[in-house]
């Protein structure tokens, strides 16, 4: 059986991401995706963005299952005293009640696509940091822009 409806999807590009510094001091920015705010459903996702040496500070969520893709460069992740080396290409899945944290152990910035389900009021927390933006830096990366090649 067909669906009679057809719900037109919600789409973004990188002008339209909203990023954010949670704390003055962190070492990571946010680019606001998808949220409860901008799709009308219970997930986060953004992209994340190391400095070089930077990481998140530890942490757990109740109830969501994080997921991590790296779109570039190298860090580790720990969780629960666990430690492994990841890359560009690597998943991470994080389960409910498990702290952890990513640092960038890289000689350039880290970027991750980072999901999280539920949203855990995650999105929440990340709005209520310092707006701040993408920079050419990240507009390379994310536009994939480092991918072109002179003619």
């Amino acid at each position: 059986m067909y669906a009679t409806s057809c719900v037109i999807p919600v789409i973004k590009s990188t002008k339209d991401y909203q990023v954010y510094r949670i704390s003055p001091n962190d070492s990571n920015r946010l680019a606001i995706i998808f949220d409860s705010t901008n799709a009308n459903t219970s997930l986060t996702c953004c992209i994340e963005i190391f400095d070089i040496g930077g990481q998140t500070p530890p942490n757990r969520h109740q109830w969501a299952v994080e997921m991590f893709f790296v779109l570039k460069g190298e860090a580790i992740a720990m969780c629960d005293g666990k430690s492994a080396a990841i890359k560009a290409g690597d998943s991470l899945l994080v389960p409910p009640t498990g702290t952890h944290l990513i640092k960038n152990t890289g000689s350039t910035r880290l970027y991750t696509l980072t999901v999280m389900v539920p949203n855990e009021d995650f999105s929440e927390l990340i709005r209520s940091g310092i707006p701040t933006e993408l920079d050419e830096e990240d507009m390379a990366v994310l536009g994939r822009l480092d991918a072109l090649m002179p003619c």
